[in-house]
């Protein structure tokens, strides 16, 4: 009897270990295991590279001033082809096989949504993913973590003051068919409400779509002053060149989804004027400020290419990882990285962008952007920020 209670009690106190006296899945004493889910061979394939690039560029200068609490981080991408499906699979790979501590920058709407179960079963946080999604940081959830403020919020404000100030009166919108393009579109409908208007035309396309005549033609039948575009790279460039030969120019107002240097790059002059929210500012090599040049020097030198806004989000995004990580201490698990994170401040960084804060109610570290045009071939600020 003594020996059948000597062994009911070591069980209990094994059920009672704290959790930092476990092993912690991702860490170890000598490296951090951090995942990410690009789209690299599909048609976000620009966005998920730079990110990554970006990522890795953050990662090299860690490792080099002897990575985080003597711990070198490691970076493992999976391609997800900007299928909500691969997704999965990629997470399920990542989180079960490679066993990553967090998963960070992963590009998508759906794809995140799709992936966070999968996630959070494992107790892996869901670290500042690409996308302006509400359901990145709503509701409020221990493993969730948002950097870039809402498209619904961005568009919300931005467009009710575009339409004020350019004595608009007919509002449309072109946008793609998923939670990414219907964030866009409530956004425009809350903004459009508080000066008692309404969208005049409603015009959508499947994902992947390369062919925007029909709904180009419809909003110039209908008189469009402004259009909105819930569209990301191709879809904008597409519908934007495609309104330009049919002799039809409205102001064009995209998200922080089409706010990339790949829209003037591959679209041309016929791009010019376009309008977009966005809360971090697309590095130039050329920038007047010297900091922000300098990066952008250190990142072409590094990878043979120009930076661009993704480039500089991925940058961003490791860095809140190596900070919240470093405050984190040495006993580095998903307890500690939680507390840690939720008593996070950083002031603005050299690209200008606001300042970030959380704590253990505030998932979303920023909701504050601004305007940029595209102007001569480049994207140039014509706002202040603007607190949503």
């Amino acid at each position: 009897m003594r020996h059948a209670l000597s062994t009911l009690l070591l069980a209990a106190a094994s059920f009672a270990l704290p959790t930092a006296t476990l092993a912690q899945q991702g860490v170890t004493k000598d490296q951090i295991l951090i995942g990410s889910i690009q789209d690299l061979s599909g048609p976000l394939a620009g966005y998920g590279k730079q990110a990554r690039a970006g990522m890795q560029l953050r990662i090299d200068e860690v490792n080099e001033q002897g990575g985080v609490h003597g711990r070198k981080l490691k970076l493992v991408v999976e391609d997800s082809g900007y299928d909500p499906k691969k997704a999965v699979l990629a997470a399920q790979k990542l989180v079960n096989q490679d066993k990553i501590f967090i998963m960070a920058a992963h590009l998508g709407t759906a794809h995140n949504n799709a992936a966070m179960p999968i996630q959070f079963e494992k107790h892996v946080v869901n670290f500042m993913p690409l996308t302006a999604a509400r359901e990145m940081y709503e509701p409020t959830h221990r493993y969730k973590y948002a950097l870039l403020s809402a498209y619904y919020d961005q568009m919300r404000i931005a467009l009710p003051k575009m339409v004020t100030d350019k004595s608009v009166k007919k509002v449309c919108i072109i946008y793609q068919d998923d939670e990414f393009g219907l964030e866009v579109m409530r956004g425009a409908e809350a903004g459009l409400k508080t000066l008692n208007m309404e969208l005049l035309e409603k015009t959508s396309f499947k994902r992947g779509a390369t062919d925007f005549s029909s709904q180009v033609a419809r909003m110039k039948s209908g008189g469009c002053e402004l259009v909105v575009l819930g569209t990301i790279i191709r879809e904008t460039i597409g519908t934007i060149a495609e309104a330009r030969k049919t002799g039809f120019n409205p102001i064009f107002l995209g998200s922080v989804a089409a706010y990339t240097d790949l829209i003037h790059r591959l679209g041309g002059k016929a791009m010019d004027g376009m309008y977009a929210t966005n809360s971090v500012q697309n590095p130039y090599l050329d920038e007047a400020s010297q900091p922000l040049r300098f990066w952008a020097n250190k990142y072409k030198t590094k990878f043979n290419e120009d930076p661009t806004v993704f480039s500089a989000y991925g940058y961003i995004i490791i860095d809140m990882f190596i900070r919240g990580a470093q405050k984190a201490g040495p006993t580095l698990n998903t307890d500690t990285f939680v507390k840690a994170m939720d008593t996070l401040s950083v002031e603005s960084d050299i690209f200008g962008s606001p300042p970030v804060t959380f704590s253990a109610t505030k998932r979303l570290g920023s909701n504050w952007s601004r305007l940029s045009q595209i102007q001569d071939g480049k994207w140039k600020p014509v706002s202040e920020y603007i607190k949503h």
